[in-house]
């Protein structure tokens, strides 16, 4: 599959450039930023009209990664990847490689939000059922009412309707663009677009949506303390959920235990 840079995502918009340092852990090069930090990068993106394609890590898309190329590449051709999960944190710093922080991916959505209450920033939300999208819609409107609705479009569209959602949020003039697709359809519909859309800052947010109008319950931060966030989720589904976290947290162990020993070169 094509990436982001395959594609000409940068053609239209330039290249934003990162200047704060990344570090190395499992071959992928995360950037060790604040939150502050990460919000202010997205500031000068808009302010200066340069592409900022954010990439958000977990242990689950670690271990996604190395089963899928696809996803793999499309993740690595972001120009700002964060650490989403604790455990990716933690990671580093058994590594001797510390991230200095935890940057959720719902949490930048309501940091960018929330600067964009100030400054006018324009958003269009892409993705989750359409109920769920206008709901998203009238929460943000209510909690930052400076922010400008360019737009929104629910999740559940075809192949062949794709030329036509990249054009509308287009045609919105949008200075970020939240997405709330499943991976990879996300990842996918990204890297095709992503230069017809020539929106500045991409931000995946995952099932961010759902926790936003209150269809699903984010854990308390006493859990989100603790890393224990995914077992906070089991707890919500355990039918759906305890098999997939069982694997990809043993997976991930797995892969830690050999990195200690075994430490992967940046690709």
């Amino acid at each position: 599959m094509l990436s982001f840079k395959d594609l000409g995502g940068y053609s239209s918009l330039s290249k934003f450039e990162v200047s704060q340092e990344y570090v190395n852990i499992f071959g992928i090069k995360i950037h060790a930023l604040t939150s502050v930090q990460a919000l202010d990068n997205i500031d000068r993106a808009i302010k200066n009209r340069q592409s900022l394609h954010i990439g958000m890590l977990n242990a689950a898309k670690i271990v996604n990664m190395k089963r899928n190329p696809a996803l793999d590449k499309d993740v690595r051709s972001s120009n700002m990847i964060l650490a989403d999960g604790c455990s990716v944190v933690k990671a580093s710093k058994i590594l001797r490689k510390t991230l200095p922080e935890r940057v959720a991916g719902i949490d930048l959505m309501h940091g960018i939000l929330a600067r964009g209450d100030k400054k006018g920033y324009r958003i269009f939300c892409l993705g989750a059922t359409p109920e769920i999208v206008t709901k998203t819609v009238t929460e943000i409107e209510s909690q930052y009412p400076g922010v400008i609705i360019a737009g929104s479009q629910h999740g559940y569209f075809t192949d062949s309707e794709e030329a036509t959602v990249a054009q509308k949020i287009a045609d919105s003039n949008a200075d970020v663009l939240f997405v709330a697709i499943t991976s990879p359809k996300k990842e996918k519909f990204m890297a095709r677009w992503n230069k017809t859309m020539c929106v500045p800052v991409v931000h995946g947010v995952g099932g961010s949506f759902d926790v936003l109008v209150g269809k699903v319950q984010r854990a308390p931060l006493i859990w989100q303390r603790y890393g224990m966030e995914w077992l906070y989720r089991v707890k919500q589904e355990p039918a759906r959920l305890w098999k997939r976290y069982l694997v990809t947290n043993t997976l991930f162990l797995a892969m830690l235990a050999k990195e200690i020993f075994y430490p992967s070169k940046p690709l």
